[in-house]
């Protein structure tokens, strides 16, 4: 018996709402927020370039935690100091789950550090931060590793003799040789291909996490899987650097020493053949290449764009430069090169470093976080696997921490004496159990480079201070060094800064 074209229409109707119904009903008792469209949820209300300034907004209506349902995806928000600290440092165990989205099936699967969760996360995490942190192996230590480094790039900045130009090319492929030569054990010229080539990747994927199709893959999996676009060229691009990684890994297999590990790829080869019988062990191949990605990426993007706005930021505030520069030559001098020790006797420049950090705000939104239990929190029940978003620039803005915000002050780290102060609100690496594991090494690049590098040059451009703009570009969802050009004046023939 056939139904009648009404009838079938209202079947049909009653399928789709039964469907939008199920999409986004609730599961438990999530807070309020602004009201959805069926499949598409809030995201009208995030199109901006600037992602976190709608989603501050509408904080002001719903408080600093509310509901936004990201596609049918619900996602709790939490904005603000006090509601960022009491999820993810006072509750840190149950906000330490890293959120799942179908867009990690086209590249890392789960695997790494980043974007896994559990045991796999608890032990790789460990293990890579055991390794950063006490990275005393073979014959260099880490401190001399960077050190090295920013002689190579001390050597470009004097052969410009003082001329414009624009030094971001030279600053990404320092830091990376930095991040290479602790995952990798070598460096690479700045023009060699196969960095270029490395760079290029990362820096691709991360521009394709913005496109429409990447983020429609993530609500309708299932139909963009079979419908051709830019979503399946993310997959390519991380397959290459994939393969990029197993080639030098495969090197390192055909040299390995046990007894004398030379970098993180050995160290992690080492613990593979302890553990080689285990079946259930965390320590394989596809862990190994995507952790080693996932670093390459936290410490070259975010530390290199770093380092370039400071310097920016530097040129535009001329005394700031002067105060740093007069701490470098009472502490350090001209002659001997700045090292880890130097940093505990130089409270200006640390605080510097640290307003840059923050100024700079290099990821709005943070990573996507989850609760690994069903938790009641502010009255509230999130089911175990609610996304969580934990806006951090809404903790490094927050004016309850930091008295001008919206200003660069390095006195938001200095106390009444001068001395350096800590402050909760510096969430920079995020916060809790997810920090980010390579902390320590950023701090040392950061203090390390503009230390050596004001030590021996006057930097300066050609633009009156008050007219350098410091607005950031976009890139995904992190800020990016705005393109500029600056010079290098050697310190012993400059007269003065200015």
């Amino acid at each position: 018996m056939e139904c009648s074209p009404g009838l079938a229409a209202v079947l049909l109707a009653l399928v789709l709402l039964f469907i939008v119904k199920k999409l986004f009903s609730k599961t438990g008792n999530l807070p309020p927020g602004p009201r959805p469209l069926p499949v598409i949820g809030n995201l009208l209300q995030l199109k901006s370039r600037e992602i976190h300034l709608p989603i501050l907004e509408l904080s002001k209506k719903y408080g600093p935690v509310y509901t936004l349902y990201m596609g049918p995806k619900p996602a709790v928000v939490l904005c603000g100091f006090q509601a960022v600290k009491e999820a993810l440092v006072d509750n840190g165990d149950k906000f330490s789950g890293r959120a799942e989205f179908p867009i990690i099936d086209l590249t890392s699967k789960g695997y790494g550090i980043a974007f896994s969760n559990g045991e796999r996360w608890k032990e790789l995490r460990r293990f890579s931060l055991s390794t950063l942190r006490n990275f005393g192996m073979g014959k260099r230590s880490i401190e001399e590793r960077i050190q090295e480094e920013i002689q190579y790039l001390l050597d470009v900045f004097q052969e410009t003799n003082g001329s414009l130009f624009r030094p971001a090319f030279f600053i990404r492929r320092s830091i990376s040789n930095v991040i290479c030569s602790v995952l990798f054990g070598r460096r690479y010229e700045y023009t060699d291909p196969k960095l270029q080539t490395l760079l290029d990747l990362v820096a691709e994927n991360l521009r394709r996490v913005d496109n429409i199709w990447v983020q429609l893959y993530n609500f309708i999996p299932s139909i963009l899987n079979y419908i051709p676009g830019p979503h399946h060229k993310l997959t390519e691009n991380y397959q290459a650097q994939l393969d990029y990684a197993e080639a030098i890994v495969r090197e390192h297999e055909a040299t390995l020493d046990p007894s004398s590990p030379r970098d993180y790829v050995d160290t992690f080869l080492i613990k593979m053949q302890q553990e080689g019988e285990n079946p259930h062990s965390e320590f394989n191949l596809p862990n190994l290449l995507s952790s080693a990605l996932d670093i390459f990426f936290a410490g070259q993007e975010s530390t290199s764009s770093t380092l370039g706005y400071g310097l920016l930021i530097l040129m535009k505030y001329p005394n700031i430069k002067k105060k740093v520069q007069a701490e470098i030559e009472d502490v350090i001098g001209r002659t001997r090169r700045p090292c880890m020790e130097d940093r505990a006797k130089m409270p200006y420049t640390e605080a510097v470093i640290h307003e840059v950090m923050r100024f700079m705000d290099f990821l709005p939104l943070g990573a996507p976080h989850a609760v690994t239990v069903d938790t009641i929190f502010r009255g509230y029940h999130l089911p175990k696997g609610t996304v969580i978003l934990p806006v951090l620039h809404s903790v490094l803005y927050d004016p309850t921490m930091f008295r001008r915000p919206h200003e660069f002050d390095p006195e938001h780290f200095l106390d009444q004496n001068g001395s350096f102060k800590k402050c909760e609100g510096f969430m920079a690496f995020s916060a809790g159990k997810r920090i980010c594991p390579g902390e320590g090494l950023a701090r040392m690049e950061l203090f390390l480079y503009l230390t050596s590098i004001l030590q021996k040059f006057d930097i300066r451009c050609d633009v009156p201070p008050e007219d350098i703009d410091l607005s950031p570009e976009y890139s995904g969802f992190g800020k990016m060094t705005p393109t500029f050009q600056m010079r290098f004046s050697p310190i012993l023939e400059s007269k003065c800064s200015s």
